[in-house]
Formats: C-alpha cells, structure tokens, sequence
C-alpha cells in the first residue's frame, strides 16, 4: 500500500484519512492549528466547551453520520433530531411555522407549505407552487442563475421569511449571489426522497467530540499519524510529479500528498507549481464568505421555546437555544455572510444581538456574558454560474490531490460536502494505486 500525506485536519482531511487507513495505506495527517477540526472545531469560552461557530445538520447528511458511525460515534446520542418545523419570528408581524406532515416524501413538505402558519392563503399557494417547479424542473450548473432569479414572482413576505433564510443557511451566501443550482440540489436531497431527510440534527455538545477528535483517534488506532502543530509552507515536486511537503522542521516525503486546507490556502500552495497558476486563480476567484456566531448566556430559566428560532427585521437569522445539550440559558446566534455587521467591533455587534433578541422577547433578563467568534473566511461563496471553478480531486499534478467542501460536489460549503468530498477523493487515490476494491 501506499504512503499518503494529508495537509489538514478539518472534516475532509479527516474523513480522507479515515477512508484511506480503513484500506490500509500509511497515512499522516499534518495540521497547523493545535486543535483538529478546521473550520467546525472545539473552543473554550468561560470554562466551556463550544464550537467555533453553529452548525446545523440535517438527516439527509448521511456521509456525515456514516463516517460519525465508522469511527466509533452514536448519531442518535450525538444529536436532538427533530422532524422538520421552521419557526420564524417577524419583527413586525405574525410568526411563521412550517411543520412538515405525516405523509412520505414530498407531498410532506407540500403539505407543510400549504399549512403554514402565518402566511396568507395566496402566499402559500405562491411557495407551494415554486417549491414544486424547482423539484421537477431544477436549474442545472450548465444553465445556473442566481436564488433571487430564481425566486422572481414570490411574494415579499415569502421570500424574506422563508426563502432568504433557508438560502443564507445552505449556502452562507446572499440571494442576489446564490447559485439556484446548489440551493434546489440541497432542498432535494432534504425533501425529495425521505421524510427523515429533512429532520433537524442539532448537536448534543460540540462537533468536535462527533467526528474530529474520535476521527483522530481512528486514525491513530489503525497505525495513521495525525500531527497538529505543523504547518505545511510549500509542496515539494521534482521530475513533475508532487513527492511529499516542506514543513519548519523539513521535508516529508510521500507517494501521494492531499491537500485538505481551506480553499484559499489550497490556492495558496498550488499557484507555485507548474500548471498550478490557472486552477489557484480559480480558487481564489471562488472567494468567501464569513460567518459570526454570537453566544449569549442568560439565566438557566431563559429560553425561545423551541430549540432553534428564525429572527426576522435584523442582522440576525437565527437563534439556538443550547439546553439541548444540558447548558440552559445558553444562546447561539447566527449572523450569516457578508453585510454591515462586519465593520462593528464585537462588543457593539454582540449589543446590537442582544437588543434584537430583547425585540423578539422582550421578557428575557440582561445576558450574564457574550462572546462573539468571527470566522471571516468561514465558507467558499457559493455563487451563480461558478460551479466550473471548483476543482476536481486530481491535481494539476501527479501525486497531488484535493479534498475540501470547496471541490467539485453537487453541495456548497457544509459539513456533508467535506465529508463527502474527502471520501471520494480517497477512494480516488486507493482506485489510482490499487485497483478496484
């Protein structure tokens, strides 16, 4: 079997990994932060174990819980899984609440549609009727336009409190940006073929104690190395072929190197190789977006009423009640993508969240802390028209490979695309130096 060198340690990297010692290769795993995990990872606030920022899975993951389930985790006592209901308070004007029904796939989510509380008759009749066009009749990547194209002919209030939330939750990019394409292909696979696809998977505790760290410890189990602390500066290539990383310490040689960053550290350390220009230029045309999570913690009393809460009229779009792991009174909430909120420092955006969530309920105490986590480079921008842009695992040369949300998958930036991402390109490697299975 084959060496393989892994550079990072983020949910791709990691489920790359996994895979490829599962088939026996000699695999090391370098990442230059001194925790694993990347961009969904394990931080400590007030003696507490948090994650760097909310996340929100969905029962159509299923890489996701399949590697959970491969590396020794329980999904159904990692998660609060709940069948599908979207509650969203408008800051003037009745709430809104989608539940889904009964009845199998899709006619659940018709009838959820068609039901939901809030909206007019005419209204819901007008996402109904939009929701079932996108399934029979989605825009592909060769035709792609924007969500706010696509949404043309919605009614106001439908789109502002149903269809821009669910978009900036999927794809972490605005409407007049989004790709329809990736956003209809999301909807589908939550919606289109199992009723528990659609359920919400709100983690019991943080992500990282769900696959990063019992990843690691797979890894180490079945002879890999993960080694945090290492940051790779350039790849090593000679006769033009990829042969292994420079590192502070020295070269690491290996047949096969998978770079596993984020995207703007895989443009990074490819632009310098030869035929590594062009797909570096891609990446970084690919540009990011950011997301802030801002936690609050109130008195154990306090709470929304449901574990996770749309928040209409303001810079937030969604607040997560965190007592579903045991940390009553605690908040997460998410402020999504680029906009105004990112000039503020975090002390006045943390206020303005605050004075948001008062507006909502305005029977809650003053929080007793907040802190706010910025991840300004937290997913790739899931744009319109731009699918040509994200690479394919095989690198520009041999040796080299890639894995990351931001390849070639039918997903924008979320913890499934990782993973999926970062399993296929390991099979990819084992069927180039193997054969097939």
């Amino acid at each position: 079997m084959s060496s393989v060198l892994v550079v990072g340690a983020g949910w791709a990297g990691l489920s790359c990994a996994v895979e490829l010692v599962r088939a026996g290769h000699r695999v090391t795993v370098l990442e230059a932060a001194a925790e694993v995990g990347g961009r969904a990872r394990r931080l400590t606030v007030n003696g507490m174990a948090l994650d760097n920022g909310q996340h929100l899975l969905l029962g159509a993951y299923a890489h996701t819980l399949a590697m959970m389930e491969t590396v020794g985790v329980d999904p159904t006592a990692g998660f609060l899984r709940l069948p599908l209901e979207l509650r969203v308070l408008e800051r003037d004007g009745p709430a809104i609440r989608l539940r889904a029904g009964a009845l199998p796939a899709p006619l659940h989510l018709a009838w959820g549609l068609a039901s939901c509380e809030g909206l007019s008759r005419g209204e819901r009749l007008a996402a109904l009727g939009l929701a079932l066009r996108g399934f029979f009749r989605p825009p592909t990547a060769a035709r792609d336009c924007t969500v706010e194209q696509w949404l043309a002919g919605q009614p106001p209030r439908v789109r502002r409190t149903l269809w821009e939330p669910l978009c900036l939750a999927a794809l972490n990019t605005p409407v007049d940006q989004a790709s329809a394409a990736v956003f209809l292909r999301v909807l589908a696979d939550a919606f289109h073929y199992r009723r528990r696809d659609a359920d919400l998977l709100i983690p019991r505790g943080d992500l990282g104690g769900l696959l990063p760290r019992p990843a690691r410890a797979f890894i180490h189990d079945h002879g890999g190395r993960v080694l945090t602390g290492r940051r790779v500066t350039e790849l090593v290539w000679e006769a033009g072929r990829v042969t292994g990383v420079a590192t502070a310490g020295g070269e690491v040689r290996a047949d096969h190197v998978v770079v596993a960053t984020a995207h703007h550290g895989a443009a990074r350390l490819l632009a310098p190789l030869p035929g590594g220009a062009a797909p570096a230029a891609n990446l970084r045309r690919l540009d990011h977006q950011p997301i802030c999570t801002v936690y609050l913690q109130y008195e154990p009393t306090t709470g929304p009423g449901f574990p996770m809460v749309g928040l209409g009229g303001g810079i937030a779009q969604w607040v997560f009640d965190r007592a579903s792991d045991g940390r009553r009174g605690l908040m997460a909430v998410v402020v999504s993508a680029a906009g105004p909120h990112m000039a503020l420092d975090r002390k006045t955006l943390a206020q303005r969240v605050q004075a948001e969530l008062a507006h909502h309920f305005p029977a809650w105490p003053a929080p007793l802390w907040s802190r706010v986590i910025r991840e300004r480079r937290a997913t790739f921008a899931c744009r319109a028209g731009e699918h040509h842009l994200r690479p394919p695992h095989r690198g520009p040369l041999p040796g080299l490979w890639l894995a990351g949300d931001y390849t070639r998958t039918p997903y924008p930036a979320t913890l499934e695309g990782a993973v999926m991402s970062g399993l296929q390109c390991a099979r990819e490697i084992h069927h180039h130096t193997e054969g097939p299975p």
